[in-house]
Parts: structure tokens; sequence; C-alpha cells
């Protein structure tokens, strides 16, 4: 008698779990000065390189969703479920995004997000530490993104909607990026160490588009 393939761990719960025990680089200027037609256009050539030739319609949108987060820090907004709702709107053409009732999968099925009472109150609990003082805008920045992943609030989407909130919570601190390709990588929910090595590898990129001379200073 085969038996029934593994049902999947609960990668959200893996990460609930070890989300306060990581070792969040603590180190690094808390001041950044960046040019921001640079960093739209970097995540803008993320877009394009990697959805642009497969879906030109979906590419418009997520471009069209770019500029209204990059718009609202500009006004400070704060990061909410509600402000990203209205940027997924408008990345999958739909009249509404709404936060997810039911369990989730992902990675071909390798990953499964869990879903209870307080899975939305715990998910702006977590936005709302993208301000928190004492840590350095590359950890926060990275436990976001991997914040958004690994919730996985939307139905549909997620993947963008985590790179959307990742350049908000730069710009919004002055900070930009002129590369973001090198942050494509698979990232797993009880990976303490690789969280850790995101928030290094943002930290460089913002050193490194701080010191390059602005080749964007079109609008």
């Amino acid at each position: 008698m085969t038996s029934a393939p593994a049902r999947p761990k609960d990668a959200l719960a893996d990460w609930l779990r070890i989300r306060p025990q990581i070792s969040w680089p603590v180190d690094g200027s808390t001041t950044h000065h960046s040019h921001g037609a640079s960093h739209r256009n970097a995540f803008r050539d993320f877009f394009h390189t990697t959805r642009g030739e497969r879906d030109p319609e979906g590419t418009t949108r997520v471009l069209a969703a770019l500029d209204m987060a990059l718009a609202a820090a500009k006004g400070d907004d704060r990061l909410s479920f509600s402000l990203m709702a209205d940027w997924q709107q408008t990345v999958l053409g739909t009249g509404v995004a709404t936060f997810r009732t039911m369990p989730a999968f992902g990675k071909g099925g390798r990953e499964r997000y869990g879903i209870a009472r307080d899975t939305r109150a715990r998910f702006e609990q977590c936005l709302d530490e993208s301000t928190q003082p004492d840590l350095p805008l590359p950890s926060r920045a990275a436990r976001t993104y991997l914040d958004i992943l690994f919730f996985h609030p939307f139905e549909d989407g997620n993947a963008r909607a985590a790179i959307l909130a990742l350049a908000f919570v730069l710009a919004r601190e002055g900070a930009g990026i002129d590369q973001v390709h090198p942050l494509q990588t698979t990232r797993w929910a009880d990976d303490a160490e690789g969280a850790s090595d995101l928030a290094v590898l943002l930290g460089i990129l913002i050193t490194a588009a701080q010191r390059r001379p602005s080749h964007g200073k079109q609008p």
C-alpha cells in the first residue's frame, strides 16, 4: 500500500519561530542619501527582465504599482496591509485584493503557509516593525521582505508584493539600490543564516549605490 505524501511543514510557523532569534546585523549608518531615479530604475529593470517578455500586460501593471509605492514613500505613509492591498489591486488587475482566508502553498507545493484567526493582526504588527528604531535599515528591510514572502498575505502575486514593499521601505528612508537582481534567490522560512545574509547583502547594495555616480537623472 502506497503511503500518502507527507504534508509540507507550515513555513509561516517556522518563520514566526525563528524570526525573533535571527542575529540581524546591527551595524551600519542610519542616514542614507540616494539618487531616487536610480532606485526606481533598478526595480523597473528587475520587473522588465524577470516578467517583461512573458507577461507584458502584467509588467505594465506592476510598474504602475511601483510608482504608487514610491509615491507613498515620499508621503511617509505607514506600511500596512491596506496600503499594500492598493498596490496589489493594480498588480493583479482586480477590483480588490483581500487577505487570504485559506492556507497557501508555494515553491511547487514544498512550502505551506498556515492561517489562523490572528494571522492578519500578526502580519500588521510585523509591518509596523519596519520602522523599528534600534535596528538599521538593511536589517529591517530584509525582515519586511521575508515577512511578506512567508506570511503570503495575498492569494497571488506575493513575490511581487515583497519586492514592492522592499522598494517602499528603502525609499521611505532616503535609501536606494541600483541593483535588484542579486536579491533573487530562493528563500526558506527556517533559514536564519540566510535571513541575516540578506540583510548584509542589502547593506552592501545600499552602500554601493551611495558611492556610485548616478546615471539616472531623469524623473
